[in-house]
Protein backbone atom coordinates (compact mmCIF):
# COMPACT_ATOMS: atom_id res chain seq x y z
CA UNK A 1 0.00 0.00 0.00
CA UNK A 2 1.38 3.26 -0.90
CA UNK A 3 -1.16 5.30 1.33
CA UNK A 4 0.66 6.91 3.94
CA UNK A 5 -2.63 6.53 7.40
CA UNK A 6 -3.18 9.98 8.87
CA UNK A 7 -2.91 9.70 12.39
CA UNK A 8 -6.70 9.20 13.89
CA UNK A 9 -6.67 10.01 17.62
CA UNK A 10 -6.56 13.96 18.73
CA UNK A 11 -6.66 13.31 22.46
CA UNK A 12 -6.49 10.52 24.97
CA UNK A 13 -9.69 10.74 25.90
CA UNK A 14 -10.85 9.92 22.77
CA UNK A 15 -12.72 7.01 24.33
CA UNK A 16 -15.50 5.56 25.51
CA UNK A 17 -16.84 6.78 28.79
CA UNK A 18 -17.05 3.47 30.15
CA UNK A 19 -13.91 2.70 29.84
CA UNK A 20 -12.72 5.62 32.25
CA UNK A 21 -14.98 5.33 34.55
CA UNK A 22 -14.28 1.33 34.91
CA UNK A 23 -10.66 1.97 34.58
CA UNK A 24 -11.22 4.14 37.85
CA UNK A 25 -13.05 1.11 39.46
CA UNK A 26 -10.60 -1.26 38.97
CA UNK A 27 -7.50 0.80 40.33
CA UNK A 28 -9.38 1.28 43.64
CA UNK A 29 -10.34 -2.45 43.56
CA UNK A 30 -8.81 -4.58 41.83
CA UNK A 31 -4.94 -3.54 41.13
CA UNK A 32 -3.25 -6.20 41.17
CA UNK A 33 -5.36 -7.89 38.48
CA UNK A 34 -3.76 -8.58 35.04
CA UNK A 35 -6.20 -9.24 31.48
CA UNK A 36 -6.09 -10.47 28.35
CA UNK A 37 -8.05 -9.22 25.45
CA UNK A 38 -8.74 -10.50 22.34
CA UNK A 39 -9.72 -9.50 18.45
CA UNK A 40 -13.00 -10.64 17.08
CA UNK A 41 -13.38 -10.76 13.31
CA UNK A 42 -16.85 -11.01 13.66
CA UNK A 43 -17.55 -9.66 10.12
CA UNK A 44 -15.13 -11.98 8.41
CA UNK A 45 -14.22 -8.73 6.69
CA UNK A 46 -10.47 -9.15 4.21
CA UNK A 47 -7.46 -7.45 5.43
CA UNK A 48 -5.56 -5.78 2.40
CA UNK A 49 -1.36 -6.63 2.58
CA UNK A 50 0.54 -4.56 5.07
CA UNK A 51 -2.44 -4.02 7.37
CA UNK A 52 -0.86 -5.32 10.38
CA UNK A 53 2.13 -3.15 9.72
CA UNK A 54 0.18 -0.01 9.14
CA UNK A 55 -1.78 -0.97 12.38
CA UNK A 56 1.05 -1.30 14.40
CA UNK A 57 2.39 1.86 13.19
CA UNK A 58 -1.19 3.60 14.85
CA UNK A 59 -0.64 1.83 17.92
CA UNK A 60 2.93 2.57 18.29
CA UNK A 61 1.64 6.60 18.32
CA UNK A 62 -0.74 6.22 20.55
CA UNK A 63 2.01 6.42 23.12
CA UNK A 64 2.69 9.88 22.41
CA UNK A 65 -1.35 10.78 23.34
CA UNK A 66 -0.95 12.47 27.34
CA UNK A 67 -3.89 14.22 29.34
CA UNK A 68 -3.52 17.79 28.95
CA UNK A 69 -3.90 20.60 31.91
CA UNK A 70 -7.52 21.12 29.83
CA UNK A 71 -8.91 17.86 29.90
CA UNK A 72 -7.81 17.49 33.26
CA UNK A 73 -9.87 20.68 34.29
CA UNK A 74 -12.99 19.20 32.72
CA UNK A 75 -12.55 15.45 34.26
CA UNK A 76 -12.30 17.55 37.62
CA UNK A 77 -15.38 20.05 37.34
CA UNK A 78 -17.81 17.63 34.97
CA UNK A 79 -17.11 13.79 36.64
CA UNK A 80 -16.67 14.71 40.10
CA UNK A 81 -17.32 11.29 41.02
CA UNK A 82 -13.94 10.22 39.38
CA UNK A 83 -11.27 10.89 42.61
CA UNK A 84 -8.77 12.78 42.68
CA UNK A 85 -6.10 9.81 42.92
CA UNK A 86 -6.88 8.49 39.72
CA UNK A 87 -6.79 12.00 38.01
CA UNK A 88 -3.43 12.55 39.44
CA UNK A 89 -2.94 8.88 37.69
CA UNK A 90 -4.62 9.73 34.71
CA UNK A 91 -2.78 12.51 34.18
CA UNK A 92 0.65 10.36 34.16
CA UNK A 93 -0.92 7.79 32.16
CA UNK A 94 0.36 6.57 28.79
CA UNK A 95 -0.61 3.65 26.57
CA UNK A 96 2.36 1.12 26.17
CA UNK A 97 2.26 -0.41 22.88
CA UNK A 98 4.23 -2.98 23.74
CA UNK A 99 1.05 -4.51 25.67
CA UNK A 100 -0.10 -4.94 22.46
CA UNK A 101 0.55 -8.06 19.81
CA UNK A 102 -0.64 -7.93 16.12
CA UNK A 103 -0.14 -10.61 13.95
CA UNK A 104 -1.26 -10.51 9.81
CA UNK A 105 -1.56 -14.62 8.42
CA UNK A 106 -3.01 -13.74 4.77
CA UNK A 107 -6.31 -11.92 5.29
CA UNK A 108 -6.56 -12.67 8.35
CA UNK A 109 -5.80 -10.22 11.30
CA UNK A 110 -4.91 -11.32 15.14
CA UNK A 111 -5.12 -8.92 17.84
CA UNK A 112 -4.39 -9.61 21.63
CA UNK A 113 -3.58 -7.11 24.30
CA UNK A 114 -2.38 -8.42 27.60
CA UNK A 115 -1.04 -6.46 30.86
CA UNK A 116 -2.03 -5.21 34.44
CA UNK A 117 -6.15 -4.52 34.09
CA UNK A 118 -6.22 -1.20 35.14
CA UNK A 119 -3.62 0.08 32.39
CA UNK A 120 -4.88 -2.17 29.28
CA UNK A 121 -8.84 -1.62 29.80
CA UNK A 122 -8.39 1.46 27.58
CA UNK A 123 -7.28 -0.13 24.50
CA UNK A 124 -10.07 -1.92 23.66
CA UNK A 125 -12.16 0.95 21.55
CA UNK A 126 -8.77 2.73 20.39
CA UNK A 127 -7.91 -1.09 18.68
CA UNK A 128 -11.11 -1.01 17.14
CA UNK A 129 -11.69 2.89 15.65
CA UNK A 130 -7.97 2.31 14.25
CA UNK A 131 -8.50 -1.03 12.57
CA UNK A 132 -12.27 0.76 11.14
CA UNK A 133 -10.16 3.71 10.10
CA UNK A 134 -7.52 2.05 8.47
CA UNK A 135 -9.75 -0.94 6.82
CA UNK A 136 -11.36 1.92 4.65
CA UNK A 137 -7.97 3.80 4.10
CA UNK A 138 -6.04 1.03 2.68
CA UNK A 139 -8.75 -0.12 0.86
CA UNK A 140 -9.59 2.74 -0.94
CA UNK A 141 -13.04 3.19 -0.48
CA UNK A 142 -14.72 6.74 -0.67
CA UNK A 143 -17.34 7.47 1.54
CA UNK A 144 -20.10 10.45 1.41
CA UNK A 145 -19.76 14.04 1.32
CA UNK A 146 -18.92 16.21 4.40
CA UNK A 147 -22.03 17.74 3.37
CA UNK A 148 -23.91 14.32 2.75
CA UNK A 149 -23.00 13.29 6.49
CA UNK A 150 -24.07 16.33 7.84
CA UNK A 151 -27.45 16.01 6.05
CA UNK A 152 -28.28 12.37 6.81
CA UNK A 153 -27.52 13.09 10.84
CA UNK A 154 -29.36 16.33 10.49
CA UNK A 155 -32.15 14.28 9.03
CA UNK A 156 -32.39 11.45 11.75
CA UNK A 157 -31.80 13.79 14.82
CA UNK A 158 -35.45 15.80 13.51
CA UNK A 159 -36.80 12.68 13.32
CA UNK A 160 -35.36 11.61 16.89
CA UNK A 161 -37.20 15.25 17.59
CA UNK A 162 -40.40 14.52 16.30
CA UNK A 163 -40.46 11.62 18.61
CA UNK A 164 -39.58 13.24 21.45
CA UNK A 165 -37.18 10.80 22.79
CA UNK A 166 -33.24 11.79 24.44
CA UNK A 167 -30.77 10.35 21.78
CA UNK A 168 -26.87 10.01 22.74
CA UNK A 169 -24.05 9.12 20.46
CA UNK A 170 -22.24 5.80 21.01
CA UNK A 171 -20.45 5.13 17.86
CA UNK A 172 -16.36 5.51 18.74
CA UNK A 173 -15.45 2.31 18.87
CA UNK A 174 -16.72 1.51 15.14
CA UNK A 175 -16.82 5.19 13.48
CA UNK A 176 -15.74 5.39 9.74
CA UNK A 177 -13.26 8.21 10.84
CA UNK A 178 -12.57 10.75 13.68
CA UNK A 179 -13.71 13.72 10.93
CA UNK A 180 -17.04 11.42 10.57
CA UNK A 181 -17.72 11.34 14.23
CA UNK A 182 -16.74 14.97 14.94
CA UNK A 183 -19.29 16.09 12.07
CA UNK A 184 -21.90 13.89 13.45
CA UNK A 185 -21.71 15.07 17.03
CA UNK A 186 -21.23 18.65 16.04
CA UNK A 187 -24.64 17.91 14.04
CA UNK A 188 -26.04 16.85 17.03
CA UNK A 189 -25.22 19.46 19.00
CA UNK A 190 -26.81 22.16 16.08
CA UNK A 191 -29.90 20.38 15.50
CA UNK A 192 -30.51 18.17 18.48
CA UNK A 193 -31.67 20.68 20.98
CA UNK A 194 -33.89 19.03 23.44
CA UNK A 195 -33.39 15.46 22.06
CA UNK A 196 -29.67 15.21 22.10
CA UNK A 197 -28.02 14.25 25.31
CA UNK A 198 -24.97 13.58 25.09
CA UNK A 199 -21.82 11.05 23.53
CA UNK A 200 -19.76 8.62 24.86
CA UNK A 201 -17.15 10.35 23.48
CA UNK A 202 -15.42 11.87 26.34
CA UNK A 203 -12.89 14.23 24.04
CA UNK A 204 -16.08 14.85 21.93
CA UNK A 205 -18.17 15.83 24.78
CA UNK A 206 -15.47 18.12 26.03
CA UNK A 207 -15.22 20.09 22.92
CA UNK A 208 -18.73 19.85 21.96
CA UNK A 209 -19.97 20.95 25.57
CA UNK A 210 -22.43 18.36 25.95
CA UNK A 211 -22.46 15.65 28.40
CA UNK A 212 -20.07 12.61 28.40
CA UNK A 213 -22.72 9.08 28.87
CA UNK A 214 -21.77 5.84 30.40
CA UNK A 215 -20.78 3.11 33.51
CA UNK A 216 -19.80 0.29 32.83
CA UNK A 217 -19.35 -2.67 30.39
CA UNK A 218 -19.93 -6.31 29.86
CA UNK A 219 -16.25 -6.80 31.13
CA UNK A 220 -17.20 -5.40 34.45
CA UNK A 221 -19.35 -8.57 35.09
CA UNK A 222 -16.95 -10.65 32.85
CA UNK A 223 -14.06 -10.49 35.28
CA UNK A 224 -16.28 -10.77 38.41
CA UNK A 225 -18.06 -14.31 37.49
CA UNK A 226 -14.29 -15.49 36.89
CA UNK A 227 -13.28 -14.15 40.34
CA UNK A 228 -16.32 -14.82 42.06
CA UNK A 229 -17.81 -17.68 40.18
CA UNK A 230 -21.13 -17.29 37.84
CA UNK A 231 -23.91 -17.06 40.10
CA UNK A 232 -22.27 -14.11 42.08
CA UNK A 233 -21.41 -12.21 39.37
CA UNK A 234 -24.19 -9.96 38.80
CA UNK A 235 -24.53 -8.80 42.21
CA UNK A 236 -21.20 -8.33 43.00
CA UNK A 237 -20.56 -6.38 40.16
CA UNK A 238 -23.21 -4.03 40.88
CA UNK A 239 -22.19 -4.18 44.44
CA UNK A 240 -19.15 -3.35 43.85
CA UNK A 241 -19.87 -0.48 41.49
CA UNK A 242 -22.45 1.14 44.26
CA UNK A 243 -19.25 0.79 46.58
CA UNK A 244 -16.94 3.12 44.36
CA UNK A 245 -19.88 5.79 43.14
CA UNK A 246 -21.84 5.92 45.91
CA UNK A 247 -24.85 6.21 43.81
CA UNK A 248 -23.59 8.16 40.62
CA UNK A 249 -23.37 6.47 37.17
CA UNK A 250 -26.62 4.52 38.11
CA UNK A 251 -27.13 2.36 34.86
CA UNK A 252 -27.01 -0.98 35.05
CA UNK A 253 -25.98 -2.92 32.24
CA UNK A 254 -28.25 -6.44 32.24
CA UNK A 255 -27.42 -8.85 29.59
CA UNK A 256 -23.58 -9.89 30.27
CA UNK A 257 -25.36 -13.60 31.96
CA UNK A 258 -28.87 -13.08 29.71
CA UNK A 259 -31.62 -10.79 31.24
CA UNK A 260 -33.53 -13.29 32.92
CA UNK A 261 -30.71 -14.14 35.15
CA UNK A 262 -29.98 -10.71 35.84
CA UNK A 263 -33.57 -9.42 36.89
CA UNK A 264 -33.21 -12.79 39.75
CA UNK A 265 -30.66 -11.00 41.42
CA UNK A 266 -31.56 -7.47 40.69
CA UNK A 267 -33.59 -7.19 43.82
CA UNK A 268 -35.17 -4.09 45.33
CA UNK A 269 -31.60 -2.88 46.69
CA UNK A 270 -30.61 -2.61 43.49
CA UNK A 271 -33.61 -1.48 41.53
CA UNK A 272 -34.15 1.53 44.11
CA UNK A 273 -30.13 2.32 43.94
CA UNK A 274 -29.42 2.24 40.58
CA UNK A 275 -31.38 4.61 38.57
CA UNK A 276 -32.37 2.34 35.12
CA UNK A 277 -30.76 -0.58 33.21
CA UNK A 278 -29.50 -0.50 30.03
CA UNK A 279 -30.46 -3.55 27.24
CA UNK A 280 -28.12 -4.38 24.83
CA UNK A 281 -29.73 -7.51 23.10
CA UNK A 282 -32.28 -9.57 22.82
CA UNK A 283 -35.59 -8.26 21.88
CA UNK A 284 -36.15 -4.52 22.71
CA UNK A 285 -39.89 -4.36 23.33
CA UNK A 286 -40.21 -7.34 25.13
CA UNK A 287 -36.97 -6.47 27.50
CA UNK A 288 -38.77 -3.12 28.58
CA UNK A 289 -42.40 -5.47 29.37
CA UNK A 290 -40.21 -7.64 31.29
CA UNK A 291 -38.47 -4.51 33.23
CA UNK A 292 -41.29 -2.69 33.72
CA UNK A 293 -43.36 -5.48 35.36
CA UNK A 294 -40.34 -6.13 37.47
CA UNK A 295 -40.96 -2.93 39.08
CA UNK A 296 -44.04 -3.29 39.62
CA UNK A 297 -43.39 -6.56 41.09
CA UNK A 298 -40.87 -4.65 43.84
CA UNK A 299 -43.75 -1.92 44.34
CA UNK A 300 -41.23 0.48 42.26
CA UNK A 301 -42.80 3.12 40.12
CA UNK A 302 -41.40 2.52 36.39
CA UNK A 303 -42.21 6.28 35.47
CA UNK A 304 -39.28 6.89 37.86
CA UNK A 305 -36.90 4.65 36.28
CA UNK A 306 -35.39 4.26 32.61
CA UNK A 307 -34.25 2.14 30.20
CA UNK A 308 -31.25 2.70 27.64
CA UNK A 309 -31.48 0.87 24.51
CA UNK A 310 -28.18 0.73 22.66
CA UNK A 311 -28.52 -2.54 20.62
CA UNK A 312 -28.12 -1.52 17.13
CA UNK A 313 -30.16 0.86 16.71
CA UNK A 314 -31.52 3.21 13.71
CA UNK A 315 -34.37 5.43 13.21
CA UNK A 316 -37.31 2.84 12.63
CA UNK A 317 -36.12 0.63 15.63
CA UNK A 318 -35.83 3.46 17.61
CA UNK A 319 -39.73 4.41 16.42
CA UNK A 320 -41.17 1.10 16.78
CA UNK A 321 -39.73 1.01 20.41
CA UNK A 322 -40.84 4.96 21.58
CA UNK A 323 -43.91 3.67 19.90
CA UNK A 324 -44.52 0.73 22.55
CA UNK A 325 -42.69 1.91 25.74
CA UNK A 326 -43.19 5.42 26.17
CA UNK A 327 -45.63 6.61 28.78
CA UNK A 328 -44.72 3.24 30.50
CA UNK A 329 -41.26 3.75 32.06
CA UNK A 330 -38.54 6.68 31.20
CA UNK A 331 -36.86 5.89 27.95
CA UNK A 332 -33.30 6.71 26.20
CA UNK A 333 -31.34 5.30 22.92
CA UNK A 334 -27.41 5.41 22.43
CA UNK A 335 -26.67 5.15 18.56
CA UNK A 336 -23.23 3.46 17.31
CA UNK A 337 -22.57 3.09 13.66
CA UNK A 338 -25.47 3.98 12.43
CA UNK A 339 -24.99 7.76 13.22
CA UNK A 340 -20.81 7.30 12.92
CA UNK A 341 -20.44 4.87 9.87
CA UNK A 342 -23.67 5.59 8.07
CA UNK A 343 -21.14 6.75 5.01
CA UNK A 344 -22.64 4.86 2.02
CA UNK A 345 -20.43 2.15 2.67
CA UNK A 346 -20.79 -1.31 4.87
CA UNK A 347 -19.34 -0.93 8.45
CA UNK A 348 -17.13 -3.09 9.87
CA UNK A 349 -18.45 -6.01 12.23
CA UNK A 350 -15.59 -6.46 14.63
CA UNK A 351 -15.46 -6.64 18.54
CA UNK A 352 -12.37 -6.63 21.05
CA UNK A 353 -13.62 -9.02 24.31
CA UNK A 354 -12.26 -9.53 27.81
CA UNK A 355 -10.82 -13.34 27.44
CA UNK A 356 -9.21 -13.77 30.43
CA UNK A 357 -7.45 -12.54 34.00
CA UNK A 358 -5.32 -13.71 36.10
CA UNK A 359 -5.37 -12.83 39.96
CA UNK A 360 -1.60 -14.56 40.69
CA UNK A 361 1.04 -15.76 39.04
CA UNK A 362 -0.18 -19.13 38.94
CA UNK A 363 -3.02 -19.23 36.06
CA UNK A 364 -5.56 -17.52 33.39
CA UNK A 365 -9.41 -17.81 34.31
CA UNK A 366 -11.39 -17.61 30.74
CA UNK A 367 -14.04 -14.81 30.31
CA UNK A 368 -17.25 -15.75 29.17
CA UNK A 369 -20.10 -13.89 27.62
CA UNK A 370 -23.55 -15.28 27.39
CA UNK A 371 -26.24 -12.14 26.22
CA UNK A 372 -30.00 -12.85 24.49
CA UNK A 373 -28.28 -13.12 21.34
CA UNK A 374 -26.37 -16.32 20.68
CA UNK A 375 -23.93 -15.02 17.74
CA UNK A 376 -23.10 -12.18 20.70
CA UNK A 377 -21.96 -15.24 22.93
CA UNK A 378 -18.11 -14.79 23.59
CA UNK A 379 -15.52 -17.48 25.36
CA UNK A 380 -13.79 -20.83 25.21
CA UNK A 381 -16.62 -23.45 24.14
CA UNK A 382 -16.19 -25.40 27.65
CA UNK A 383 -16.42 -22.18 29.85
CA UNK A 384 -19.68 -21.60 27.81
CA UNK A 385 -21.22 -24.80 28.13
CA UNK A 386 -20.27 -24.93 32.10
CA UNK A 387 -21.63 -21.01 32.83
CA UNK A 388 -24.97 -22.38 31.05
CA UNK A 389 -24.92 -25.43 33.33
CA UNK A 390 -24.34 -23.42 36.53
CA UNK A 391 -26.92 -20.59 35.71
CA UNK A 392 -29.32 -23.07 34.38
CA UNK A 393 -29.35 -21.50 30.96
CA UNK A 394 -31.03 -23.71 28.14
Amino acid sequence: MNIEPHFPSPSILDNDFYKFTMQCAVMQLFPDVKAKYTFINRGAHVFPPGFGDALRIQVNRMATLKLTPEEYRYLAVNCPYLNAAYLHFLAGYAYNPAEVNILQEGERLEIAVEGYWFRTILWEVPLLFLVSELYYQLTQQRRDTDEQVVKNTAKKISIYKDLDVPVAEFGTRRRHSYEVQQLVVDTLSRQGENSFVGTSNVYLAMRSKTKPIGTHAHEWFMFHAAKYGFTMANALSLEHWADVYRGDLGVALSDTYTNDVFFEQFDKKFAKLFDGVRHDSGDPIGYAEKVIAHYKKLGINPAYKFIIFSDGLNTEKVAEITRATKGHIGISFGIGTNLTNDVGLEPMNIVMKLTAVQFDEKRWVPTVKLSDEKGKYSGEPAMIRLAKEVLDIE
